[in-house]
C-alpha cells in the first residue's frame, strides 16, 4: 500500500462535489494519477476518456520544462472516485488531503494529460506541480466532469460526441446531441448494423464514414423528421435504429459499385456531404412510400440510377450549376444542393408510380 499526504487548500464550490487544491512532484503524480484512454471492447461497449497523445505537443513542453526557468502555472486535473481522504484543519479550507493505493494509480487524469505525460519524460528534474483534485461520486460523474471541463477547449468535438451517451445532466445543446452519438455508436458496433466498423471514431479510426456526418442525419430526423415519433415509442431507440440501418443497407445495395472499397476522396456516395445529402432523401422516402425495408429504400433509391455522379462525371444541378464531382465539398451550400437534386428526381418518380397505381382504375365502370 502506498500513501501520499498533502498539505491542501479546499474550495467552497459545488455542494456535490468537494475541490482541492495542492502541490505533488512529478514522481509522486505519477504514482497516484494515470491516464483512462478511450476505447471500446469487443462488444462495443465504451471505456475510458481521453483522446490520443499528440507527440508533438508533448515534445514541446518536456523541451520547455527541461529549462531552468521553466514554470508550470496551469493546474492538472485529476479525478478520484476512490482512494481520496480529506481531513479539515480549520474553517478557512486548509486541509490535508491523503491519496491511498492499494493496486496502482487511482486518480483519472481530467485535464492536462499532455503535461502530464510530458513530465513522466523528465527522468532528471523532479517537477513540482499544482493539482486540482475532484472527488466525484463514480464514473459516470468523472465522465460528466471531463465533458463539461473540456467540451470549451480545443478538443476533438467528435471525442466529446461519442462520450455523450455514458454522461447525464448535460446542458441541451449536449444532451440533444446524445442520442445521435449513442445511435450513431450502435450503427457502427452492432453486428447487425448495415454500416458496421464503417463509421470513424475515436474508437475507430479505420473507419471511412465521419461519425458527424451520419450524427447529422440522426438529429435532423429526430427533429424534424420520420424519427421525430419514433423515437416517443417505447422501443423508440429501435425503431429509429433499424429505419436507417435498412435506408443505408438499400444505398449500399443500389450504389453497390460507387460505394464498396471506396473512401471519401474516391466517391462521394461515402463523403459527408453524400451520406448527409441522402438523408434528407430517405425521409422523402419514407414519408412519400412509407419505407421501412431495405427492399422499400431501394425501389425509390432506383430512380437515381444513371443520374448520379458519385466517382466520375458532372453533377447536372441546374442549366447554369455544372459541378464536377469531386467539386461536391462538405459544406451547406453544396449537401444543399445536393440534396435538392437528388429530392427532386426522388419526388418526381415516386409521384409517377403513384398515378401509375391509380390510372388502370379510371378505366373500371361505375357501380
Amino acid at each position: 500500500m502506498t500513501t501520499f499526504k498533502f498539505q491542501a487548500i479546499k474550495a467552497r464550490q459545488s455542494d456535490q462535489h468537494i475541490v482541492v487544491s495542492f502541490a505533488a512532484l512529478a514522481s509522486e503524480l505519477q504514482q497516484f494519477a494515470f491516464i483512462e484512454r478511450v476505447a471500446r471492447d469487443s462488444n462495443g461497449k465504451l471505456s475510458g476518456f481521453q483522446r490520443p497523445q499528440i507527440a508533438g505537443h508533448i515534445r514541446e513542453i518536456r523541451d520547455y520544462l527541461e529549462k531552468s526557468e521553466a514554470i508550470l502555472p496551469n493546474p492538472i486535473v485529476v479525478a478520484f472516485t476512490s482512494g481520496m481522504e480529506i481531513e479539515d484543519l480549520d474553517d478557512l479550507g486548509r486541509c490535508v488531503v491523503k491519496i491511498t493505493s492499494d493496486d496502482g494509480p487511482v486518480g483519472f487524469v481530467v485535464d492536462g494529460q499532455q503535461r502530464f505525460t510530458a513530465l513522466s519524460q523528465l527522468p532528471d528534474k523532479d517537477f513540482q506541480v499544482f493539482i486540482s483534485g475532484v472527488v466525484c461520486e463514480d464514473e459516470a460523474e468523472l465522465r460528466r466532469q471531463f465533458v463539461l471541463i473540456n467540451n470549451t477547449r480545443p478538443l476533438p468535438k467528435s471525442l466529446i460526441y461519442e462520450l455523450l451517451p455514458t454522461v447525464g445532466g448535460l446542458p441541451r445543446r449536449l444532451g440533444d446531441r446524445a442520442f445521435a452519438a449513442e445511435l450513431v455508436a450502435r450503427l457502427n458496433f452492432d453486428a447487425k448494423s448495415s454500416l458496421k466498423g464503417m463509421i470513424h471514431q475515436h474508437t475507430n479510426p479505420a473507419g471511412i464514414i465521419r461519425d458527424t456526418a451520419i450524427q447529422r442525419v440522426v438529429m435532423n430526423s429526430a427533429t424534424d423528421g420520420v424519427m421525430r415519433e419514433m423515437i416517443r415509442e417505447p422501443n423508440g431507440e429501435d425503431l429509429c435504429f433499424e429505419v436507417i440501418n435498412q435506408f443505408y443497407a438499400a444505398v449500399k445495395y443500389v450504389f453497390k459499385d460507387d460505394w464498396k472499397d471506396h473512401t471519401p476522396k474516391t466517391s462521394r456516395l461515402v463523403h459527408g456531404a453524400g451520406i448527409m445529402a441522402l438523408g434528407y432523401v430517405m425521409e422523402v422516402l419514407a414519408l412519400l412510400d412509407g419505407a421501412r425495408t431495405w427492399q422499400d429504400f431501394s425501389k425509390g433509391l432506383s430512380s437515381l440510377v444513371g443520374k448520379t455522379a458519385w466517382t466520375s462525371g458532372h453533377w447536372e444541378f441546374a442549366s447554369d450549376d455544372q459541378r464536377h464531382w469531386k467539386s461536391v465539398q462538405n459544406v451547406n451550400r453544396d449537401i444543399v444542393s445536393l440534396a435538392q437534386y437528388l429530392i427532386t428526381i426522388v419526388r418526381a418518380d415516386a409521384k409517377a408510380r403513384r398515378a401509375a397505381l391509380i390510372e388502370p382504375l379510371s378505366g373500371l365502370p361505375e357501380a
